[in-house]
């Protein structure tokens, strides 16, 4: 069933969840935020504000888009993983109530925030300890030993395909000069590039292995909140357990795609501090990951030129190839 709006939402939260106090009533349902996979209510009564949160079997904003009903799922299996490490759960909503028939996850409402995605267009958007603090969360979350976890693997697979696949077809699902006129001409080298593309799937097969170490899985300014708390990690659906290096080149791209100078790059890598990383393998996603969020269906608001989309594109590459 649909995430449920009126009666529906009493029966839910009251008999379900059993969440609501007595004396507690609804006073109303509204959009929270401006996700892209998933339905989000901020759910509000007479005595505090709740957050609901449903998948659905295609994506919230490209309802074309096929996407795995049971994501909640493993969103709640996150939550529950890091419930006893006190920092990485003080960065993340506490779960109140999940129901798996309707995949509809109750969330604590973190209240006034917003996301990092204004840093694509002003990189004074975001501090050098804020830096240092996503960093530190990924060391964290990456140091979990984690015995088992859902294998997540339809997420996987659409994942895999809208970031090593899709972005580097020939015949694209998108036209680019959509986005910013010039911008297909510039992305056609890299789509005949036959000795790029076959560094890509090589790169592409391995994330699709089975790791060891817990990710995110979309560690990108759209799942930072910034609030009068602090960050909050968010959206989750996304975890699996593959290469640390995927979650850390994700986030070194979008600092880089963001402008953030080259010192506080370095500042993230230098806080996340182990020998464990592979650094040509960070460079690798990192580099896919610059591509595809300029050839591929998930744009981002960039405040770019084609020539600095085409640097960057061009840096990406050497990332890639190079590394």
């Amino acid at each position: 069933m649909e995430l449920p709006l009126g009666e529906d939402v009493i029966h839910f939260l009251a008999d379900k969840f059993n969440l609501l106090s007595p004396g507690e009533t609804i006073l109303k349902a509204e959009k929270a935020g401006e996700g892209n996979m998933n339905v989000v209510l901020r759910i509000t009564t007479n005595f505090r504000s709740v957050i609901l949160k449903q998948s659905r079997p295609f994506v919230h904003k490209y309802p074309q888009i096929p996407a795995p009903f049971e994501r909640i799922s493993v969103e709640k299996a996150f939550y529950d993983t890091i419930a006893g490490q006190t920092r990485l759960a003080s960065m993340t909503p506490s779960p109140l109530a999940f129901d798996e028939e309707s995949q509809l996850l109750a969330l604590e409402d973190l209240g006034a925030s917003s996301d990092f995605t204004a840093i694509y267009s002003d990189s004074a958007k975001i501090t050098d300890s804020e830096i240092v603090r996503l960093a530190e969360f990924l060391f964290e979350l990456h140091s979990l030993q984690v015995d088992s976890f859902p294998s997540n693997t339809p997420m996987k697979v659409l994942n895999h395909a809208h970031i090593f696949s899709i972005p580097f077809l020939e015949t694209p699902p998108i036209n680019l000069n959509s986005v910013q006129p010039g911008l297909e001409e510039i992305a056609q080298p890299f789509r005949y590039d036959n000795v790029l593309k076959k560094a890509i799937g090589v790169i592409g097969n391995r994330y699709l292995l089975t790791g060891k170490t817990l990710l995110h899985g979309d560690f990108y300014p759209g799942s930072w909140l910034k609030s009068a708390d602090g960050i909050y990690i968010i959206d989750t659906e996304f975890a699996f357990l593959g290469d640390r290096e995927f979650d850390l080149g994700v986030l070194i791209a979008h600092l880089a795609m963001a402008g953030i100078e080259e010192g506080k790059i370095h500042l993230a890598l230098e806080t996340y501090e182990t020998t464990e990383l592979i650094l040509s393998l960070l460079r690798n996603y990192a580099g896919v990951e610059i591509l595809r969020r300029l050839f591929g269906v998930a744009q981002l608001p960039l405040m770019l030129t084609l020539e600095e989309k085409f640097k960057l594109a061009n840096l990406a590459k050497t990332m890639i190839l190079d590394a």
